[in-house]
């Protein structure tokens, strides 16, 4: 019962020698209150009835317009013995699985292997919903970061990081920052509430991680009167994330190969830029050595400071991952995204490889069972000819005989 109450205790939330009634001095409306952030849950509600109604009526005229194409699935074929094995217990089977399922279905090893190759198929994202969320999030990003700026440019803290810490934490929260604050956990907590149904990525549980870590971040920031700073992390954040979600969507369009290469570039050099140099050379010391010339440490700083660390783990994870597609890009064999863009589950070489080798035998053998229906056509033809040649010819001789 006495757990809720001590979470509230002053020394976690603000620095030695500074009392919830010291800052209380400030206006209701200029200091941020822990119940504000309950705005944020329709906030969430409401991005997520938004992203619906933007993903079905305003992201598929963009795609067509961009040439975005429905992948043509071929279907595996009824099988309620490997739907089971493939529901309950593995999308992938080992081959002592696939040794029994042959003896359990009928089946040839091949077989089998291509069912669940195109079962798996058709269990992925088609290009039309994953252009509706790279779409989606871009908007999203670049509406953030635009406000973000407009309202950031002009203050003092934007330009000299030790003005996040001047008069701290008696600073008036202006009501600009606190709707900045409001949307991005709203989107966030979005993201959450989707991510049963969004695509899963190679990065799924990074991805998880990120935005939790976020969220915590965004509520304690806020509880804490961190806005200052909060609000430059989320700036940073939304810069890099605009090119991603815009090469994305160039990549998911017929035609735009170039463009698409372009803005992999120019997010690469951002990405590395604004995550690895500047957060941790600016930020993060702005928020572990300026913020001690205003006061000494305690338990926000150490937590907060916590938070960041994590974010900068996630960003090396990902910083590897471009640095490999900037490697098979300067070799010339990039074709997807390794960050976010390539599914969990799912075996692109297969579908590459062995998959087009099916279609191609398939092809093959179609081709040359028409060529052999062509062929007895003929020949049946010719033998028909032929008949009517001889028997003609025979009738010809027996009238000039009776002449």
């Amino acid at each position: 019962m006495d757990l809720l109450p001590d979470i509230w205790r002053q020394e976690y939330w603000l620095p030695p020698g500074v009392t919830w009634r010291d800052v209380e001095q400030l206006a209701e409306s200029d200091r941020p209150r822990p119940h504000d952030l309950l705005v944020a849950l329709p906030l969430a509600l409401g991005f997520v009835a938004l992203r619906y109604m933007f993903e079905r009526f305003i992201a598929p005229p963009m795609g067509r317009c961009l040439g975005v194409k429905k992948r043509l699935q071929v279907t595996a074929a009824p099988s309620p013995k490997l739907e089971v094995f493939y529901s309950q217990r593995s999308r992938q089977p080992t081959q002592s699985d696939i040794v029994s399922l042959m003896s359990l279905c009928g089946k040839t090893q091949r077989q089998i292997e291509r069912w669940f190759r195109l079962r798996r198929n058709q269990d992925r994202p088609c290009q039309t919903k994953k252009f509706g969320e790279a779409t989606w999030r871009f908007f999203f990003y670049l509406t953030a970061f635009m406000s973000g700026l407009a309202c950031l440019v002009v203050r003092p803290w934007f330009w000299d990081l030790r003005e996040c810490w001047r008069r701290y934490p008696f600073q008036p929260m202006e009501r600009a920052h606190y709707w900045y604050y409001m949307l991005e956990l709203g989107f966030y907590g979005s993201l959450l509430l989707r991510i049963s149904v969004d695509i899963k990525r190679k990065d799924f549980k990074e991805q998880v991680i990120h935005h939790l870590a976020t969220i915590f971040l965004l509520s304690f920031s806020y509880c804490a009167n961190y806005i200052r700073i909060g609000t430059l992390v989320m700036l940073l954040h939304d810069s890099s994330d605009i090119l991603l979600e815009s090469a994305k969507m160039f990549n998911y369009g017929t035609g735009w190969r170039k463009t698409c290469d372009t803005l992999f570039v120019v997010f690469a050099v951002a990405f590395l830029v604004t995550r690895l140099v500047i957060f941790p050379s600016k930020i993060i010391h702005t928020t572990l050595v300026l913020s001690m010339e205003a006061f000494e440490p305690f338990f926000g700083y150490y937590f907060f400071n916590v938070l960041l660390m994590v974010l900068q783990v996630l960003h090396i994870f990902w910083a590897g991952l471009i640095l490999r597609m900037v490697y098979k890009f300067l070799k010339g064999k990039l074709e997807k995204d390794e960050r976010s863009d390539e599914e969990s589950e799912i075996e692109e070489d297969d579908k590459g490889g062995e998959e087009n080798m099916d279609q191609g035998e398939d092809y093959c053998l179609e081709k040359s069972k028409n060529n052999l229906n062509s062929q007895l056509s003929m020949l049946t033809n010719n033998c028909v000819l032929n008949n009517l040649t001889n028997h003609r010819a025979s009738v010809a001789d027996r009238m000039r005989k009776a002449q």
